[in-house]
């Protein structure tokens, strides 16, 4: 997947451009760059509005003692969206805009879950609590004792 990355980031550009052209010919230049900023401007309102959702929901997480994983997933993919908006083009306005949709957020976060093991482990246990805790799967990364150091 990451070896796609430098293929869509030239690919992104022009995609952009080529829509910046369509939506230019349909209906001509200013109604295009008014659809620009107005798309900015509704992005920063709802992304303040979602934004402040999803802090308030991790500080309820955090006060019950739970992990805020699914909030902190929320506020990457609400940063991801804030970038997207500063990037001008029609293309990713409209990515933005679809991460600022909570069902869409749900979906993303259920499609990574779904792929990834979180196992956290404290300082405080003993070797032995770990191995007995050991992931033993075809996808788990397992560092030896000489790759790890703590901090």
């Amino acid at each position: 997947m990451i070896r796609y990355l430098p293929f869509a980031l030239l690919l992104l550009p022009i995609v952009e451009i080529a829509l910046f052209i369509k939506v230019g010919q349909t209906i001509g230049l200013w109604p295009t760059l008014g659809l620009v900023i107005l798309a900015a401007l509704l992005g920063a309102v709802l992304l303040r509005q979602q934004g402040v959702s999803v802090l308030t929901q991790m500080r309820q997480r955090m006060n019950r003692g739970e992990m805020p994983a699914r909030a902190i997933a929320d506020a990457m993919m609400l940063g991801i969206a804030a970038v997207l908006l500063v990037v001008p083009g029609f293309f990713s306005d409209i990515v933005a805009i679809l991460l600022l949709l909570p069902p869409v957020r749900s979906w993303i976060y259920r499609s990574l879950a779904k792929r990834m093991t979180v196992v956290s482990t404290a300082s405080y246990q003993s070797s032995s609590a770990w191995n007995e805790r050991r992931i033993d799967r075809p996808d788990t990364i397992d560092l030896d004792d000489d790759e790890f150091r703590e901090k």
